[in-house]
């Protein structure tokens, strides 16, 4: 659980007056500055990194669009990828991966392609995560603020994390817990997360019992971002209920009581002035 301006990319850049009267950043400190997508969500990024994520963009727009010439619904994965609250982000990166692949196969790879957000073509240099949330919102929302560039999302919940471990519903924290030693003696990087203050019953309760979007800030914001693009879409008389974006969590349809209610906020927000 977790965790998105080019040329008329889908937002609109609303640069506050205070900030462009502000004094000079300290050296060292990247310049910041609010930008708000067009369905109205504000983030506070680095100035530097938007010309990156412009090109990003485009990048994943034009994979949609190679995707549908090939006849695939494409979808959107929503998974933590960020360590906080006991997670190992490497690990986290594998379970995206097998997730792509995991609904990729259950609906047919031929017919359905998968973006996640995992990927390294997704990668922002020193990004903050406002600034992967500019990405993903302008990426989701499309140019028209309608999602036009997909067919459904999906949030990624307990059971994309337990087809990792191979859990059964028995004894799963014990599992964790040799699967956590095992790793430890063959992987560096989750020596380097040990010695970073990662404790195995942090890994182990958050595998066993948070791993999953509803952990995620960044996967909050995707869920208001798609609850906002479905509003719109059921408003449009060209479109209306009937064709909103589908909405899985877990692998199952998300009710509409469920899907059409916010939930609290992750890095939205407008430049502190």
């Amino acid at each position: 659980m977790s965790s998105a301006n080019l040329k008329t990319a889908g937002f609109v850049a609303a640069l506050l007056l205070a900030a462009a009267v502000a004094p000079s950043p300290a050296a060292g400190q990247a310049a910041k500055s609010t930008e708000c997508t067009k369905i109205g969500i504000c983030y506070c990024v680095s100035t530097d990194l938007k010309p990156v994520i412009e090109a990003k963009v485009a990048l994943f727009r034009q994979m949609a669009t190679e995707a549908r010439k090939a006849g695939k619904a494409v979808g959107y994965l929503s998974v933590p990828l960020s360590p906080a609250g006991g997670g190992y982000m490497k690990l986290n990166g594998e379970v995206a991966e097998a997730a792509k692949t995991a609904i990729e196969k259950r609906f047919g790879s031929a017919f359905v392609w998968v973006l996640n957000p995992g990927t390294a073509d997704a990668d922002l240099p020193k990004g903050s995560g406002a600034d992967y949330m500019l990405m993903w919102t302008a990426i989701l929302e499309g140019r028209d603020g309608l999602g036009e560039d997909f067919d459904f999302v999906y949030f990624a919940g307990p059971q994309d994390f337990a087809r990792v471990f191979e859990l059964d519903g028995n004894a799963d924290m014990a599992r964790i817990d040799q699967y956590f030693d095992k790793r430890l003696k063959s992987d560096p990087d989750l020596e380097k997360a040990v010695q970073g203050g990662l404790t195995k019953s942090a890994f182990r309760n958050y595998y066993a019992l948070k791993a999953s979007s509803a952990f995620s800030r960044g996967a909050h914001d995707e869920w208001n971002i798609i609850r906002a693009v479905n509003e719109r879409r059921r408003n449009d008389n060209r479109l209306g209920i009937a064709n909103q974006l589908p909405v899985l969590f877990d692998g199952r349809s998300v009710p509409a009581a469920d899907s059409e209610a916010a939930v609290s906020e992750g890095y939205v927000g407008k430049c502190k002035l």
